[in-house]
């Protein structure tokens, strides 16, 4: 099985950045929906609806794929021979910096729930900031996986 993933080790680290590429860009966006949902619709009008169906494409047909295949693939790199120096500081920084960006993802989800319930309790400002949330983790994994600190 191992020999297996240092041979096909350059495709599952392509994969790898496609699915996290793809992620990204629906981390990025979903709130910026909620902002937008927030601040120029009402439960129940005839933009809600739009935006509840965006959200709910979004995250499902394409975030949460995304989400999977990154984890997956992400494993798999893991589990390749040499790929990862556990005695340095940057493998627990990158997982951590990844179960932040899973948290976050869920949150959204949880968001977009209050939308379909038309419980939104949260500012188009809350989502604004938000929206921070995936570029931090983001700095904090890129910087882990390329300085390798």
């Amino acid at each position: 099985m191992f020999d297996l993933l240092s041979t096909f080790y350059p495709w599952i680290k392509a994969f790898h950045i496609m699915s996290v590429i793809s992620w990204m860009a629906g981390l990025f966006y979903l709130p910026r929906l909620f902002v937008y949902h927030t601040e120029q619709s009402t439960p129940g009008d005839s933009r809600d609806e739009v935006f509840q169906t965006m959200e709910y494409k979004l995250l499902r047909v394409i975030m949460n794929p995304a989400m999977v295949a990154t984890w997956v693939f992400g494993l798999f790199l893991v589990m390749t021979p040499g790929i990862v120096d556990w005695s340095a500081v940057w493998p627990y920084t990158k997982i951590a910096g990844v179960l932040v960006l899973t948290w976050f993802h869920h949150w959204l989800g949880w968001r977009r729930k209050d939308f379909v319930a038309g419980k939104n309790t949260h500012t188009g400002r809350q989502h604004r900031m938000m929206n921070e949330v995936p570029t931090l983790a983001m700095v904090v994994i890129v910087l882990s996986v390329v300085v390798r600190f």
